[in-house]
C-alpha cells in the first residue's frame, strides 16, 4: 500500500514539473527570438510527456489500477523522468541579473541551452515517455495473461462447503479452550517435524470428536499460515459425499495458497482440458504431484504446509478412499516443499487396507487408545462450560423465582454425565443441545430426562445419547396413537437420514406425499440431533452420522421403539420419487 501511495505521488509531482518546464519554455518562446525551434520542440516534448503521464494517474485512480501501482517497472520509469526533469527545470532557470530583469523586463531572457543540449535532452525525455508506456503496456499483458489464467483456472471444478471455513461448518464445534492440549501439540509436534512421516491419520468410532480435532487443526494451521488446504467429507452432502471434486477442491486450494502454482496447474490444464473428469490417479499426479514438484524451494520456509482431510469413511467408493490414501503417500519425493496430510476418519475396513497398501509410511493415532483419565477431563471440563451457559442464558430469560441456583447442576451430577459420555463427546454435545431445547422443556427437567438413562449407558453409549431425545416424541401419547407416531417417524426421519442428499422440509412433504407441514411437526423436538432451519426451503441436515448409526441399527430393532429398516424405507423413498415425477409429467 505504501509503495502504491509513493507511485501515485510521484506521478502527480512528475506531471507537476512537466507543466512547469512547459510553461517555462512558454515564457522562452515569447521572449527570445534565436530559439525558438529548439524551444518549441522541447515545449512539445514536455507536454507529450505530461499527456502520457497524466494517462498514467487516470488508470493508477480506476477501479484496476491496484496492480498498475505495485509494477516495479513503472515505479523506476517515473523515477527516472523526475529526475529527467529536475535537470530540465534547474537549467532553464533564468539566469540573467535582477538588474537586468527590472530594466529590460523578459526581453532580457537568454536561451540557456544549445541546439546539441536540446537534442540530448530531447531524447532522454523521448525515453522516459517510452519506457512509461512501455511499463504500461507489460503491465496491461500481464493483467490480460493473469485474466486468461484465470479462465483457465476456473475450469476446475470444486465442490462447494468442502472446506474447514465454509459456512456449512462455520458454526460447528471447535475445541473446547484447554480441552485436547496433549493430543493437539503432538499433531503441532508431527506438522513442525521435518523428519515425520508425511500422513498422520487419527481414528476412532463415531462420536469421539474427530471433526471437532480437524476444525481445530485446520484454524491453528490457518492462523499460522500452515495450510494448505481442506476437504471435510460428508455423506449425503453432494460433492462432499465422494471424491469426484476432492482432487481438484485441493488444487484450487493450494493454487491460493501457492500463487506459483497457478502457470503450471494452468499449463497441465490447457494440454488436457478434460483433466477434471479423469482418475483420480491421473488428476493427483497433473494437478497436484507434478505442479508441487515444479515450484522453486523455499529456504525460509522450515514448517510444513499442511492438508486436513477430515472423515474420509464419509466419501462413498471404498475403492477412492484407498486410492486418495496411496495417492498421497507419493508425496514423499516432493522436496520442493514440506506437504503434510493429517486425515481423519473410523477404522473401517477399507480405510485399514489402505494404510496397510503403504505400510510404515504414517503416523497413526486412535482416540479410544488416549487414557481414560484425560478423556474424562476434557468431557468434564466441556460439559461445565456449557451447563454454566445454559444456567445464565436460562436466567435472564425468566422471572427470579424461576431462574436456576448459581450452582446448578452441581459437581456430581456433571460426573455423572461425564461417565454417562466417555469416550463419546457427541454424548456431550447432544445432551447440552437437548437441555438447552426450551421447545422441549426447562433445562433442570430435561436434565431429569437425561439421568433416567444413566444405568443404561453402561451397556449403550449411543442408547443414553439419542434415547432421551426420542422418548420425550411419546410423552402423554396413548398406546393406540403411538404406532401411528413411529410411522409416521420411520417414514420422515427415515427419509431424512437415508437421502443422498438432504431435502427442505417442503421438498420432503411434497417427495413423502404427506400434508404440508407435516416434516416440519416430526421435526419440531429433534433440534438436538437434526439442523431444522428457519426457513422450510432450506435443506434439513444430521448434526452427526452417529444418530443414522443409531436408528439403522439392525441389533437395536427389538429394542429401539424407533428403529429404522433401511431397506424398507430406500424402496419406499424410490417409489415416492417415482410417483412424484409421474404426476410432474402429467401436469
Amino acid at each position: 500500500m505504501a509503495e502504491a501511495l509513493a507511485l501515485v505521488s510521484s506521478v502527480i509531482t512528475v506531471i507537476d514539473l512537466s507543466a512547469k518546464v512547459a510553461s517555462r519554455c512558454s515564457e522562452y518562446y515569447a521572449n527570445v527570438k534565436n530559439a525558438r525551434d529548439d524551444i518549441e520542440r522541447l515545449q512539445r516534448e514536455a507536454q507529450g510527456l505530461k499527456a502520457t503521464l497524466e494517462r498514467v494517474q487516470s488508470l493508477c485512480d480506476s477501479p484496476n489500477g491496484v496492480k498498475l501501482q505495485e509494477s516495479q517497472s513503472l515505479r523506476e520509469a517515473v523515477k527516472d523522468c523526475k529526475k529527467q526533469l529536475d535537470q530540465l527545470e534547474t537549467k532553464l532557470e533564468p539566469r540573467t541579473t535582477n538588474k537586468l530583469m527590472s530594466r529590460y523586463g523578459m526581453r532580457a531572457l537568454r536561451w540557456p541551452l544549445k541546439s546539441k543540449e536540446v537534442d540530448g535532452i530531447m531524447k532522454k525525455l523521448g525515453n522516459c515517455k517510452d519506457n512509461i508506456s512501455f511499463s504500461l503496456q507489460v503491465d496491461q499483458e500481464v493483467q490480460i495473461l493473469d485474466i486468461h489464467q484465470k479462465i483457465v483456472l476456473d475450469k476446475l471444478r470444486s465442490a462447494d462447503n468442502a472446506g474447514f471455513d465454509s459456512h456449512d461448518e462455520e458454526h460447528n464445534a471447535r475445541c473446547y479452550q484447554g480441552t485436547r492440549v496433549e493430543l493437539l501439540r503432538q499433531i503441532d509436534t508431527w506438522a513442525s517435524n521435518r523428519n515425520s512421516e508425511r500422513i498422520f491419520w487419527l481414528n476412532g468410532m463415531a462420536g469421539t470428536g474427530k471433526s471437532t480435532i480437524s476444525r481445530t487443526v485446520a484454524q491453528t494451521f490457518a492462523d499460522k499460515g500452515d495450510l494448505g488446504a481442506s476437504f471435510f467429507f460428508k455423506r449425503g452432502e453432494g460433492d462432499r459425499g465422494h471424491a469426484g471434486m476432492f482432487i481438484t477442491t485441493i488444487a484450487t486450494q493450494l493454487i491460493q495458497k501457492l500463487p506459483s502454482l497457478a502457470p503450471h496447474v494452468q499449463n497441465a490444464i490447457e494440454a488436457d482440458p478434460g483433466i477434471s473428469k479423469k482418475a483420480l490417479k491421473q488428476q493427483f499426479d497433473t494437478l497436484v504431484l507434478q505442479p508441487l514438484g515444479e515450484i522453486r524451494t523455499h529456504p525460509q520456509k522450515s514448517s510444513s504446509i499442511v492438508i486436513v482431510i477430515d472423515a474420509l469413511d464419509e466419501c462413498d467408493r471404498e475403492e477412492d478412499v484407498r486410492t486418495i490414501i496411496r495417492l498421497f503417500s507419493q508425496v514423499k519425493h516432493i522436496t520442493s516443499i514440506q506437504i503434510k496430510f493429517f486425515l481423519t476418519s473410523r477404522p473401517e475396513l477399507p480405510i485399514r487396507l489402505g494404510f496397510e497398501d503403504i505400510s510404515g509410511k504414517y503416523e497413526r493415532l486412535a482416540l479410544h487408545q488416549i487414557p481414560e483419565p484425560i478423556i474424562k477431563e476434557d468431557i468434564s471440563a466441556f460439559l461445565e462450560h456449557q451447563l454454566a451457559m445454559i444456567r445464565e442464558d436460562y436466567n435472564k430469560s425468566v422471572t427470579q423465582n424461576r431462574q436456576l441456583p448459581a450452582y446448578w447442576p452441581g459437581h456430581t451430577t456433571i460426573q455423572s454425565l461425564v461417565g454417562m459420555a466417555i469416550p463419546l463427546f457427541i454424548f456431550a454435545t447432544t445432551v447440552c443441545r437437548f437441555i438447552n431445547d426450551r421447545k422441549c422443556g426447562q433445562p433442570k427437567d430435561q436434565l431429569a430426562k437425561v439421568l433416567k438413562y444413566e444405568t443404561r449407558s453402561q451397556a449403550s453409549k449411543l442408547d443414553a445419547t439419542y434415547l432421551p431425545v426420542l422418548d420425550q416424541l411419546l410423552v402423554g401419547v396413548t398406546i393406540s396413537e403411538r404406532r401411528g407416531l413411529v410411522e409416521e417417524f420411520r417414514q420422515v426421519i427415515g427419509s431424512i437420514i437415508i437421502l443422498a442428499s438432504p431435502l427442505s422440509a417442503t421438498s420432503l412433504d411434497r417427495l413423502l406425499g404427506v400434508p404440508e407441514g407435516t416434516v416440519d411437526s416430526r421435526t419440531d423436538l429433534l433440534h438436538s440431533v437434526l439442523s431444522v432451519p428457519s426457513r422450510p426451503d432450506h435443506p434439513i441436515r444430521l448434526l452427526h452420522l452417529s444418530f443414522r448409526d443409531f436408528l439403522v441399527d439392525t441389533e437395536k430393532r427389538e429394542t429401539n421403539p424407533f428403529w429404522v429398516d433401511e431397506k424398507v424405507v430406500h424402496n419406499k423413498k424410490i417409489f415416492a420419487i417415482s410417483r412424484h415425477q409421474k404426476g410432474h409429467e402429467q401436469m
